[in-house]
């Protein structure tokens, strides 16, 4: 078996790829492999808070991470009240367990992943927390919500399939979790799956490993629930495509429930293949659009009830004004006003709010890059005139800084397709075309990657 230190080594280079450079250190690197015993990773961090907020909001993605580092099925466990070493992890010691630790798990057994079997009211994988009943409900998510609350209550009848889509953030784990909670409240016998595409393929290839494809499908095919979250992801795995094609068909003819979350619409997928696209689209999609400034309040104050330390109506104000994007950035900003009062011993003000979430404002600021701005800096960087975005020539020069413009505007910007098409006075599927072009090139060749990489900065900037 390989030592924890590797695979965590292996695991953080696949959380920085995955999350951003602020998200990764204040989150992940601090964070102290400790050792591995009967298929459970014990983590280090250096106070049960900081457990907790990995529990509820980054398990799931650290063990997958870990699972796909070491090709093994692995349960997470959190061990707070370890002395974090002053280096990163690429270079740190194994920290020695402290026998006063406290500790909180995530992940599964070497049973079978996020299956819910007959009498378990609750799935190790999912967040106890992530409830219809914890879900704020704004006029941006209420179609959403009531979409899923009526699939909780009649599984495989009312919307089959239904595919929830929103940018990150927004709540679409929050519901398909509320999903399998709701399920298995009104049928502790029922048999939901939660996970994730990328972890569908990675069980998928370690079927095939150990040539144990009929027991793959059948755990699959089986159930009464299964919800994926994050299928755009397999857009760039068009070899497991197939396998998922079957598996839909084989629970829909059966009647029983899929649900499937995205941070896109179906047909927005790229590298998606046309069946998938329409078994996609057979049942009900709905979308999570950004709360309003309203739901946004709510949310903060829903958030701040689980903790000892109150906000003032000022504070929970400024937070909803300047924290517009994200349901995820409100509560982590929420936790770290809380951890830095739990600390400090003072009252959380608003010269805190800015001292403390000044690196959360920058990122909430770096989304508010327009399609203007996009042009113009572009076209500076690859030296045509402004006026050639939307003009209608079509040499290699002027078509491909175009093109990548294109791809930032849909990256950096939360205009749907069509809506691009007009800033470029271009047809929706010519910006589809632009942006899918672009990003195979940032896959397929390095250099090509850096450029984009030093442009996306200029862009943040």
């Amino acid at each position: 078996m390989e030592d924890i230190i590797d695979i965590w080594l292996g695991t953080t280079e696949i959380l920085r790829k995955r999350l951003n450079a602020d998200t990764y250190d204040r989150w992940i690197s601090g964070i102290v492999p400790l050792r591995l015993e009967g298929g459970v990773a014990y983590l280090g961090v250096s106070s049960e808070l900081f457990s907790e907020w990995l529990t509820n909001h980054y398990s799931d993605l650290i063990r997958e991470s870990m699972e796909t580092s070491c090709g093994l099925r692995l349960k997470v466990v959190f061990e707070s009240g370890h002395e974090l070493p002053e280096q990163r992890i690429e270079v740190a010691e194994v920290a020695k367990p402290s026998s006063k630790s406290k500790v909180a798990s995530t992940g599964v057994d070497s049973g079978s992943k996020h299956r819910v079997h007959d009498g378990d009211v609750l799935s190790p994988s999912l967040n106890k927390r992530y409830t219809f009943d914890q879900f704020v409900v704004g006029d941006s998510s209420r179609f959403a919500y009531s979409a899923c609350l009526a699939v909780a209550k009649s599984p495989g009848t009312a919307y089959n399939p239904l595919l929830v889509h929103s940018t990150i953030g927004l709540g679409k784990t929050h519901l398909l979790q509320s999903i399998a909670h709701e399920t298995l409240r009104k049928d502790p016998r029922a048999k939901v799956e939660y996970l994730t595409s990328e972890a569908f393929c990675n069980q998928y290839t370690l079927a095939i490993q150990h040539n144990a494809l009929p027991a793959f499908r059948q755990r699959f095919r089986d159930v009464d629930v299964l919800l994926v979250d994050d299928v755009q992801f397999f857009g760039t795995k068009t070899g497991f495509q197939e396998e998922f094609f079957h598996t839909f068909n084989a629970m829909h003819s059966n009647h029983r429930q899929i649900v499937l979350a995205s941070d896109r619409p179906p047909q927005e997928i790229n590298g998606l293949e046309k069946r998938l696209v329409s078994r996609f689209e057979w049942g009900l999609t709905t979308e999570i659009q950004a709360p309003d400034l309203e739901t946004r309040i709510a949310i903060i104050r829903k958030k701040q009830e689980e903790q000892t330390v109150k906000l003032s109506d000022d504070v929970i104000n400024y937070l909803a004004a300047r924290l517009k994007s994200s349901v995820r950035r409100l509560e982590g900003a929420v936790f770290s006003l809380v951890s830095n009062s739990c600390l400090t011993g003072q009252s959380v003000t608003l010269d805190m709010v800015e001292q403390t979430l000044k690196n959360i404002f920058l990122e909430e600021a770096d989304t508010q890059v327009t399609v203007d701005h996009i042009q113009r800096l572009v076209a500076e960087h690859y030296d045509i005139r402004l006026a050639d975005m939307t003009s209608t020539k079509r040499p290699a020069s002027i078509a491909w800084p175009r093109q990548i413009a294109m791809y930032f505007a849909r990256k950096l910007t939360d205009l749907s397709y069509p809506a691009i098409a007009e800033h470029f006075r271009r047809s929706h599927a010519t910006v589809l075309h632009a942006f899918s072009t672009v990003e195979k090139k940032i896959y397929s060749n390095q250099d090509f990657r850096r450029e984009i990489e030093v442009l996306e900065r200029k862009l943040k900037s």
